[in-house]
């Protein structure tokens, strides 16, 4: 690990057992010449603690970082296409940082405009959906050229990371990262002779702007969900969204790809 980064910031949601397994980390990352920092704006390492929602979060509350290194522990036993270590293994992690068995990915970002106003950016995926027991109508644009109308639930618009999180669920595709491109996917669409939308998922490149114009017709305060965190917004008349110049780098294990860990938790 470069000398250059060596203030560590920690992320995570704190509770007495997991501040007791943190302690030795803490102790480990000290003894190894890192130093700890209280304030996310002076860490050049953010290491988010939990699992990949708590990542997802730690991302979006440090501001999406570019000038430095995300990391993911995961607090227990399980599944995390984020996060490459396990805390009850803390040893290896920073055995990995000293000895340069580390790699970095590149994961990309969405921004999504509501209003033409507020911008946000989203690691997973951004979701339009109902927040009445009645369905959405969206008119969906890309490039500015009409492409169909939606009537249904809402829709999920992903990134390849989070092709496997919402996106899977719908029957969306799971996507490799290492395309810079975004997901439309469908929430229970309405399709007969009086609506039709395409009924599959669709993958825009990098180039790409997608608009979705919500229909005014009394469905005007739809939730829109920006990776694990829900927005009430009121009035929203379009949501514009295309591939941001920001991506998230990451540190993963040398022999821990992408599609290692789509199998170990789908397969």
């Amino acid at each position: 690990m470069s000398n250059q980064r060596r203030n560590l910031y920690f992320y995570y949601h704190p509770n007495d057992e997991l501040e007791e397994k943190l302690a030795p980390l803490y102790q480990l990352a000290i003894e190894n010449d890192f130093n700890i920092v209280d304030d996310s704006k002076d860490a050049n390492i953010i290491i988010s603690v939990g699992g990949d929602g708590t990542f997802l979060q730690a991302v979006r509350k440090t501001g999406f970082r570019q000038d430095c290194l995300y990391v993911g522990i995961r607090s227990k036993d399980e599944a995390g296409l984020y996060c490459d270590f396990n805390l009850d293994n803390y040893n290896e992690m920073v055995d990995s940082m000293l000895n340069a068995e580390l790699e970095v990915r590149r994961f990309p970002v969405i921004e999504s405009t509501v209003n033409n106003e507020s911008s946000y950016c989203c690691l997973n995926e951004c979701s339009v959906r109902s927040t009445l027991i009645k369905s959405i109508v969206i008119d969906v644009f890309i490039d500015d050229t009409y492409f169909e109308t939606f009537r249904g639930d809402g829709l999920i618009v992903a990134t390849p990371t989070g092709s496997t999180g919402y996106n899977k669920s719908t029957k969306g595709a799971v996507v490799d990262p290492k395309l810079p491109c975004f997901q439309v996917s469908e929430l229970a669409s309405l399709n007969n002779n009086r609506y039709r939308t395409l009924g599959s998922s669709f993958i825009l490149g990098p180039e790409r702007t997608l608009r979705l114009s919500v229909r005014q017709d009394g469905n005007d305060y739809p939730i829109i969900g920006m990776d694990n965190e829900a927005f009430s917004i009121r009035n929203i008349k379009d949501i514009t969204v295309k591939l941001s110049d920001k991506v998230i780098k990451t540190v993963k294990l040398k022999n821990n790809s992408y599609w290692e860990r789509v199998q170990r938790t789908f397969l």
